[in-house]
């Protein structure tokens, strides 16, 4: 069968019908995906640049879970730190209470006589006995006696009113005065044949572990700050060490001149029995405490990391490796009350990891401890905080970055839904009138039949 031949005019019209009908197809294509550019065929460029700007998008987006999860573990630790910083707060409140209440078993000599024996003379008979009258109390006879020159007690002159000073009649050059409590040791070096009972007072009391006076009837009394044994040496011309190993036969030792007997230098003054009901009360509530900062540091982790149980956190921000990958490492620390120096309270003798409750020193180290264990968390707080906020900036910045990629991959192959539209509408109006442009080239074929007829 022969093709029907058809006319130029005719075939034109065709032509532009069937290139109307696939732009038509094409725009219609766009409306539907939305898309300018939906294969490589379309614009290869720009198809394949959107694609790799998707799929770092999507790669980026993919991180955000693991940076919002480093944030609850970091957050989760923080929390932490804080509660145990309370804690640790709360603990104070129990070595202030116990310090509040005075310790019943402090060493102590009074008037000349003390757990450590009984001195052969006393500070009482030196300055005279009963001379108690005139211009100076029997305290202040004792405090103004000179520790050298000739041995003479205080007079009075009832004629002039005058009160003569007692002398201790040491005719050493320089006194040495050491005291020791447990581990701690004072020496001072600054007593001379002209210093008075008051400048041996002041610099006991200058050592911080024991606390000196006399009393109203001129009596020395010496106690300890702390409940551990004491031991005070006066020497003439005599090292630290020669103070405290006195004996009772040592010609160099002094403390009997000031009522202090010879075996507080190398025995030292014991311990006074009987322990403070208060303090031994506060023991259970102080161990209870230090129990709960090893418990709430164990239970402060997110999904399978604790950074105050020393876990490291690595938080990946984004998807390159190797020497171009960027991440954070977060070291925890293991965060326990031993290891914040917290120690376990007894009452009485203590051994390795604890403390005696009923001692003032002990207390007043455990109060140091506790001070530098709030400065330790308040820096572990510092460091996790300025890790949080790092990852926190870069969760915004991943955000962020994420969406200006996705951003610029639709501007390289989404459609513009307004222009596809008017393009659509305007191939419509042309394909009507390319078929009206047809019916017309047809006409001129039916005159010629019209000729037959």
């Amino acid at each position: 069968m022969a093709n029907p031949i058809l006319t130029s005019g005719v075939r034109q019209n065709l032509l532009t019908l069937q290139q109307t009908r696939d732009q038509q197809s094409v725009i219609q294509n766009r409306l539907s995906t939305g898309k300018k550019v939906n294969s490589a065929i379309d614009n290869p460029v720009n198809y394949f640049t959107s694609l790799g700007l998707n799929d770092r998008s999507n790669a980026l987006t993919g991180l955000l879970d693991g940076i919002s999860n480093g944030i609850q573990t970091i957050t989760a630790a923080s929390q932490g730190i804080d509660a145990i910083s309370k804690l640790v707060s709360s603990l104070q409140s129990t070595i202030k209470q116990a310090q509040a209440d005075a310790a019943a078993n402090r060493p102590s000599a009074i008037g000349g006589t003390s757990s450590g024996g009984t001195p052969p003379a006393t500070l009482l008979g030196k300055i005279g006995g009963g001379i108690y009258t005139g211009n100076k109390s029997a305290k202040d006879l004792a405090l103004d006696t000179t520790l050298g020159g000739t041995e003479a007690p205080a007079s009075y002159n009832s004629t002039t009113g005058v009160t003569t000073d007692a002398s201790l009649g040491l005719s050493a050059g320089n006194i040495t005065l050491s005291i020791k409590a447990g581990n701690t040791t004072f020496v001072s070096t600054t007593l001379t044949a002209t210093s008075t009972v008051r400048d041996v007072v002041n610099e006991i009391n200058r050592s911080g572990i024991a606390n000196a006076s006399v009393d109203s009837s001129g009596k020395l009394n010496v106690t300890g700050t702390g409940s551990g044994t004491l031991q005070i040496g006066i020497a003439a011309n005599a090292t630290a060490a020669t103070a405290l190993a006195n004996s009772q036969s040592d010609t160099l030792s002094q403390n009997t001149v000031l009522g202090l007997p010879l075996t507080t230098a190398n025995t030292g003054i014991a311990a006074s029995a009987g322990n403070s009901t208060v303090r031994t009360n506060l023991i259970n509530q102080f161990n209870d405490l230090t129990k709960q900062i090893d418990q709430l540091a164990k239970d402060a982790g997110f999904n399978g990391k604790n950074l105050l149980s020393g876990d490291k956190l690595s938080i990946i921000f984004n998807e390159k490796t190797g020497s171009n990958q960027a991440k954070l490492d977060v070291q925890g620390e293991t965060i326990t009350a031993a290891n914040l120096g917290i120690l376990q309270a007894v009452s009485g003798t203590t051994v390795t990891g604890q403390f005696n409750i009923q001692d003032d020193n002990a207390l007043n180290n455990m109060s140091d401890i506790l001070t530098g264990a709030l400065t330790s968390l308040r820096s572990t707080s510092s460091t996790l905080g300025s890790s949080l906020s790092v990852v926190q900036t870069r969760q915004d910045f991943t955000k962020n970055l994420a969406n200006t990629l996705t951003t610029g991959a639709d501007n390289l192959v989404s459609a513009d839904s307004n222009a596809e539209g008017a393009s659509l509408l305007a191939l419509n109006t042309r394909q009507q009138l390319s078929q009206t442009a047809l019916s017309l080239a047809n006409q001129a074929d039916q005159g010629v039949l019209r000729l037959f007829q």
